[in-house]
């Protein structure tokens, strides 16, 4: 009796392991796991909010505004309105996540957000790392600058020999500070609020911003005026446009470029105006 017992017991074990490699059978055969965040009906898109007109902070959501997640505060900006015009041809939920620039490449990388819309090129260096859609912005290279500086009438690069120039830190904007002669370049800065900061405690002399950010600028301060140059910095196409980042050889390349052919380019310079319009006074 005890040995039957015994069998009995043991023939359990076994059918209990029997089913355990069965479910890790079908499991390793079966439907590969989605390399994507959890919920397959969200569109997680990351982005610094920061870095108005393209994103930005704000306490409500007024001007169509979308909540961050985990927090109290929304998101707003151009970018914003291309990723829920995105998310909606997609059939999916828009969710927004607030993270610093450094951190936006190795949060898709690892599957913490499913695409980066945060006024991104697709530098040759980044797309190393991941992969990026067709533009849905293409803008060009100006300094922004005080008001009443001896910089505010400059035409030429060489009219900003001596002067203190700084760019955000791992843009191509800080590498082509090298193209001004005799330029006193100086630390990389983290942020464009940062930027505005020291441009008006006279910290730097001028920061080198894409367009519509300058525009932003001197819209939000009237301290600050923009300066576009008849020589300006050399740059390739993939440095000025703006295209979103995604996973290599991730599905969403393609579903986003045919959401984004639904954007004409008026809508996508009428949603640019509104955002510069819209923009928090405090930015």
């Amino acid at each position: 009796m005890i040995i039957e017992k015994e069998r009995k017991k043991m023939k359990k074990i076994l059918g209990a392991i029997a089913a355990l490699a069965m479910t890790v059978g079908l499991a390793a055969c079966g439907t590969p796991v989605s390399q994507g965040t959890a919920n397959q009906n969200q569109l997680v898109v990351g982005m610094e909010a920061g870095y108005p007109p393209f994103n930005w902070t704000q306490n409500d959501d007024s001007n169509g505004a979308v909540k961050i997640q985990g927090t109290d505060q929304y998101a707003g900006g151009y970018d914003v309105e291309i990723a829920k015009r995105v998310a909606k041809q997609l059939g999916k939920e828009l969710v927004i996540v607030k993270t610093e620039w450094d951190g936006l490449t190795p949060a898709l990388v690892s599957s913490k957000i499913d695409a980066i819309i945060a006024g991104m090129s697709p530098t040759e260096e980044r797309k190393a790392t991941i992969d990026f859609t067709d533009s849905y912005y293409d803008s060009q290279l100006v300094l922004v600058v005080k008001k009443g500086s001896k910089y505010a009438n400059a035409t030429s690069l060489a009219d900003f020999s001596g002067a203190k120039v700084t760019a955000q830190l791992n843009t191509f904007h800080y590498s082509v500070i090298d193209q001004i002669p005799g330029v006193d370049k100086q630390t990389a800065m983290d942020n464009f609020p940062a930027m505005r900061v020291a441009l008006q405690s006279g910290t730097i002399d001028a920061y080198v911003s894409e367009l519509p950010e300058a525009i932003s600028a001197q819209a939000a301060n009237s301290d600050f005026v923009m300066v576009k140059l008849t020589d300006g910095f050399k740059t390739s196409p993939e440095d000025t446009q703006t295209a979103v980042g995604v996973r290599k050889d991730s599905s969403l390349t393609k579903e986003i470029n045919e959401a984004l052919k639904t954007i004409s380019s008026e809508e996508r310079q009428q949603i640019m105006e509104n955002a510069i319009k819209n923009q928090p006074a405090a930015e």
